[in-house]
């Protein structure tokens, strides 16, 4: 349904993604891993034809994404920036319901399908009761289900996230990803993230893509791709993986990072991987 091939991508004359060619498989939350500066922004954006190839080409059923219809492809994917921006004064209900902008015509306001469509995705979301109150004096928790809703009142097959925890306490993390884990098994949303936290990707995603500068490490199921030797790798540090109850990998134990000096610099796991927190 959407896929790269030998998709490279640069900003001005910096490469930034080289020669990645992979699949979304359809109905499956795939994350996106990697290292500060790796691509995994960028290689969201292109899914979403928000930026020129430099070689290669992304697909939207087997058709490049920049020959789509700006309209159309909103009736097909919706993507999440990672920091998106409030309008002043928005009510949470007026929010929601921008994103049923791609099916209105110029001349069609508030029709009966379109009222809807918003109360169904503030229903799915958990923010019904949320409706009448100003987005921004909401919680990072409460305004990011909001983004989501707007994203569901759009009613895509496919939804992109760029770092959708980003900013938010560990409570309200997992919230998040098991809000989406809900709507990708009852609603057969495909999901695309890019993410940090290793463990959060194994417990959550059907499918792991690691890049890793600007090129695709490796992509395959959690316990396939959440390897010590992968981990040490790409992210420069050691630690332990283990099989949790689930079967899924987990990250735990003591780490060492030696990222700058190439030697441990006795760093626990979260420390180190707390020099990978922005992108």
């Amino acid at each position: 349904m959407l896929r790269t091939e030998q998709l490279s991508l640069a900003y001005g004359d910096k490469p930034v993604v080289d020669n990645v060619s992979l699949a979304i498989p359809e109905g499956g939350i795939t994350c996106l891993l990697g290292p500060n500066g790796s691509g995994k922004s960028t290689l969201l954006k292109s899914f979403a034809g928000l930026l020129p190839v430099r070689s290669g080409q992304v697909y939207l059923d087997d058709q490049p994404v920049d020959q789509w219809h700006r309209g159309k492809l909103a009736l097909r994917l919706a993507m999440l920036p990672q920091k998106p921006i409030v309008p002043d004064g928005i009510r949470v209900q007026d929010l929601v319901a921008l994103g049923r902008f791609p099916h209105r015509k110029w001349w069609q306001r508030n029709l009966t399908t379109d009222d809807n469509a918003t109360l169904d995705a503030m229903a799915m979301t958990g923010v019904s009761d949320l409706a009448e109150r100003p987005v921004e004096a909401l919680s990072g928790g409460q305004q990011q289900r909001v983004w989501i809703a707007m994203a569901l009142a759009q009613e895509t097959d496919i939804l992109l996230l760029d770092e959708p925890t980003t900013f938010l306490d560990w409570g309200y993390q997992l919230e998040v990803l098991e809000l989406l884990s809900k709507l990708n098994r009852e609603h057969g949303l495909t999901v695309v993230m890019s993410l940090h936290d290793l463990n959060q990707a194994a417990q959550f995603a059907d499918r792991i893509a690691v890049l890793a500068d600007g090129r695709l490490e490796t992509i395959g199921s959690p316990g396939e791709v959440i390897t010590e030797p992968l981990i040490n790798r790409v992210f420069r540090v050691h630690t332990h993986v283990t099989t949790g109850r689930d079967g899924r990998p987990f990250c735990s134990g003591f780490a060492e990072s030696f990222r700058d000096s190439g030697t441990p610099n006795h760093h626990g796991l979260i420390h180190g991987m707390a020099e990978n927190q922005t992108t």
